[in-house]
């Protein structure tokens, strides 16, 4: 099959809260050097190049941060980048993305992935696309179900029904239901009945088919999304946007159109996938040393053990006799936390919110 229709769309608008103090507004977690000297941002457009021209690659992002990103991946057309004028869910993002894409290319098939994940398995990734693209030329919605290897309380699930068959030697299921993050006894029951997947949040449709499904299931997304249609090569569009965009109903697409939609295919992969939400996934990605430390930047760790310290600025951090913890200095602001709270960070950025302090933010 022919990849002279597949475009790719990378969703890069987020702000990456859990990983506070290093990931701001202006500078968030999609623009970071987290492993590696390539951003997060620069590795998802990475990956997808040997697939498809660097001129196929959407990214919808905030107004604040199309410099920021265009500025790390100069090849990129600057008319590839999608404002969304503020968050209202993955729905909203992809269906603006989609009006755009119909612009350009009527027959276009849209893989749809986030600024923020880590893939191993590079190689088998792009093979599996290829296997969603025919799939998804069937007329289904497909979406990548990630193979569980532990029993994850922090992801959704995908439950894999009738087996529809295979493309690219890679067998794909009809999905029977998805469900939220489970409980601890639920996960370990998913992870033994081994028809669970884990929600990568990755799709891949025909634009057409994903636009049919938003009129059908998202009517009120929809009328926005016709009265863009209408302007959008037009100097009216961005006051167009401005004025629609904030009484967007927030929904994200696996709520309204993913769980609803009949024609919805999983192909179950292994591809190294991490969702890097917080410090521990980070940390997870990095090679320790004798002590099970993760060390990045100016560090001197003394009788230190299974601890994370991320010095990012000129100052030394020094570490005597502590263990289980994650340290990360940036040149305003501490975070000192136990791996199993640092899901917290979040209600951290909550309190500097609700106390008007922008400048840590």
């Amino acid at each position: 099959m022919s990849n002279e229709h597949l475009y790719a769309l990378v969703m890069a608008g987020g702000g990456g809260t859990r990983l506070w103090p290093l990931s701001r507004h202006t500078h968030p977690k999609q623009m970071l050097q987290l492993f590696g000297d390539r951003t997060m941002f620069q590795l998802s457009v990475d990956r997808l190049l040997p697939l498809l021209p660097v001129e196929h690659v959407l990214v919808v992002t905030a107004a604040e941060q199309v410099d920021g990103l265009a500025a790390q991946y100069p090849s990129l057309p600057r008319e590839n980048f999608i404002v969304e004028p503020m968050g209202r869910g993955t729905a909203s993002c992809i269906g603006l993305a989609a009006l755009h894409l119909r612009r350009r290319d009527p027959e276009a098939v849209m893989v749809v992935v986030t600024a923020d994940h880590f893939i191993q398995k590079e190689e088998a990734f792009r093979e599996t696309l290829l296997a969603a693209q025919e799939i998804a030329g069937q007329g289904h919605l497909v979406t990548l179900g990630i193979t569980p290897t532990e029993p994850s309380t922090g992801y959704g699930y995908i439950c894999r029904g009738a087996d529809l068959g295979v493309a690219h030697g890679l067998p794909y299921f009809r999905v029977k239901h998805f469900t939220e993050k489970p409980d601890l006894a639920a996960a370990q029951r998913f992870l033994q009945e081994g028809t669970y997947s884990w929600n990568s949040g990755m799709f891949i449709w025909r634009v057409d088919r994903i636009l049919e499904e938003i009129q059908r299931w998202m009517p009120a997304l929809c009328d926005t999304l016709l009265t863009l249609d209408a302007v959008l090569d037009t100097p009216a569009y961005m006051e167009t946007l401005q004025r629609h965009w904030p009484s967007v109903h927030k929904e994200t697409i696996d709520y309204g159109i993913m769980e609803r939609a009949d024609r919805v295919a999983v192909i179950p992969v292994d591809l190294g996938w991490s969702d890097i939400g917080a410090w521990p996934a980070v940390m997870a990605l990095h090679t320790t040393d004798a002590h099970n430390n993760v060390v990045v930047g100016d560090v001197i760790p003394l009788d230190t053990f299974d601890t994370m310290i991320f010095a990012h600025g000129d100052r030394l951090v020094a570490t005597i006799g502590i263990n289980d913890l994650i340290i990360v200095d940036t040149p305003d602001a501490l975070l000192i936390a136990r791996p199993d709270q640092a899901q917290r960070v979040r209600d951290i950025v909550d309190q500097l919110k609700a106390g008007g302090r922008e400048d840590k933010l």
